[in-house]
Parts: C-alpha cells; sequence; structure tokens
C-alpha cells in the first residue's frame, strides 16, 4: 500500500470547498488524469457511488467508488474498487476564514501496470498527481 498525504490552504470557507468535492460530476475538472464519472447516485447518509475512468502512465482503468463517511463540512472518504484500489480522505479544517484541505490517499499499485511502468515512477507520478488536485482546486474556488 502507498501512501500520499498532501494540503493546502484555499481562501474560501470549508463549506464552500466541501460542497463543491461532495459531487463527484466535478472531480474532472481538477484531476487531471480523470477522464469520465458517469452512473452517479447519491447515498441516503450523504456521498455517492459512481463510475470512474481514469488514465495512469498511459493505461487505462476503471472501477467503482463509493462515499463511505460524509461528514459535512468535515470529512468526506471514499473508497475506490475495480482495477485501481484506493481510499481518498479529505478534510477540512477552518482557518481564518480560510480552509486547510487535507489530502489522504491509500492506494495500491494497479496490477494491470506492474511490469509495465516502474513502480518508483508510478509513485512519484501520483503524488505530482495529488499535488496538481489541490492546486486545481484552489485555483478552481478562489477565482
Amino acid at each position: 500500500m502507498v501512501t500520499i498525504d498532501k494540503d493546502v490552504t484555499i481562501k474560501v470557507p470549508p463549506e464552500k470547498v466541501f460542497g463543491f468535492l461532495e459531487d463527484p460530476k466535478h472531480f474532472t475538472e481538477i484531476m487531471p488524469s480523470l477522464i469520465d464519472v458517469t452512473n452517479v447516485e447519491k447515498l441516503p447518509a450523504g456521498g455517492y457511488r459512481y463510475h470512474w475512468l481514469y488514465k495512469l502512465a498511459g493505461v487505462k482503468f476503471e472501477g467503482e467508488t463509493e462515499t463511505t463517511e460524509f461528514v459535512s463540512p468535515e470529512t468526506i472518504i471514499d473508497r475506490t474498487k475495480g482495477e485501481i484500489e484506493s481510499t481518498f480522505k479529505w478534510k477540512f479544517l477552518k482557518e481564518n476564514g480560510h480552509t486547510k484541505v487535507r489530502l489522504g490517499i491509500d492506494y495500491k499499485v494497479p496490477t494491470k501496470i506492474v511490469g509495465k511502468v516502474p513502480e518508483p515512477y508510478l509513485v512519484r507520478l501520483n503524488e505530482r498527481e495529488a499535488e496538481m488536485i489541490l492546486s486545481n482546486l484552489k485555483d478552481r474556488l478562489e477565482h
């Protein structure tokens, strides 16, 4: 299991950041390697279940994501299953009227790509992807 931990401060209140990220249809706006989100279904306890298509190092993957924890406006935890297994943990902390967003990602390197691309390269690629997600989120919400 590989773990990524990143954070960014966004100059908007937590409710606005949470409101944007609770809807998976917005993910294609901020996640560079996410190709599509379909079959979006709102869950009774909050959060969503949806199908996704993703491209990593030139290889396409697909699977399902389901929200397992949903505490507005503090936490969203999503688990993915399919060709990539991962957990995305979003935390939203109020700081002087702004929001510190913490993103933790735990994932297994997909077997579909093992042997085709060196694992250290994939790990670094995913680190940069997480940094880009937070940078894009900041740009999207502050402007």
